[in-house]
């Protein structure tokens, strides 16, 4: 059985997205390109929206890494004008959202209002009130290895519905398939029925 790795950096892994880096080249297989707060050059960002509209294939399944980030040295305003042009550009082309989030998780629910596509918070690992928000807004989350040892994370995951949750490795080293064990014996589901519900949510997101 394979398992879908929502958001990794693994150019060697094809079942999955893979986050293509500023400047980087589309691969010949699924991943998603934006632009990352930390990557935000205010002086050049006509480029870089030239850059991400011509990086566009047909293997492109999502915009992102895009969303706001309270460590960043770029300004909070210029990062909210970025991270807007890219919903609207996925409006325009019709592809989800994969969220980067850092302690701005009500300004990005405050953007949700924009988006006509569905928007995924990747490496979620916070509280469950948080989640309970983001999820009364409609957002998916994605986990990641926190889920592993992390027993709060836990019971944030046991209260996500099946149908908001994708799974994901991110730059961490591990196999996949160890959280997909972890998370079919939290939700109390077989391996298969986690698998199942993983790919048909990847569906839904791909058709708005």
């Amino acid at each position: 059985m394979e398992f879908f790795d929502f958001h990794h950096h693994k150019i060697n892994k094809t079942y999955g997205i893979y986050n293509l880096d500023w400047k980087g080249i589309p691969p010949d297989f699924p991943y998603s390109i934006g632009i990352h707060p930390k990557d935000i050059e205010a002086e050049n960002i006509h480029s870089q929206f030239e850059w991400l509209r011509s990086h566009i294939t047909e293997n492109c399944l999502a915009i992102g890494e895009c969303g706001l980030d309270s460590f960043v040295e770029t300004d909070q305003k210029i990062q909210e004008e970025v991270f807007l042009k890219q919903i609207e550009f996925a409006n325009e082309i019709k592809k989800p959202l994969i969220i980067h989030c850092v302690r701005k998780f009500y300004e990005v629910i405050s953007f949700k209002k924009y988006a006509r596509q569905p928007m995924v918070i990747h490496g979620f690992n916070k509280k469950e009130s948080i989640a309970a928000d983001l999820l009364k807004n409609n957002f998916y989350l994605s986990f990641g290895k926190a889920v592993l040892y992390n027993l709060s994370l836990q019971n944030t995951l046991k209260i996500t519905p099946l149908n908001k949750i994708f799974l994901e490795t991110d730059d961490e080293d591990f196999d996949i398939e160890e959280l997909y064990g972890k998370v079919a014996e939290l939700k109390r589901i077989s391996l298969e029925e986690l698998n199942k519900q993983i790919v048909e949510n990847l569906e839904t997101i791909k058709n708005g």
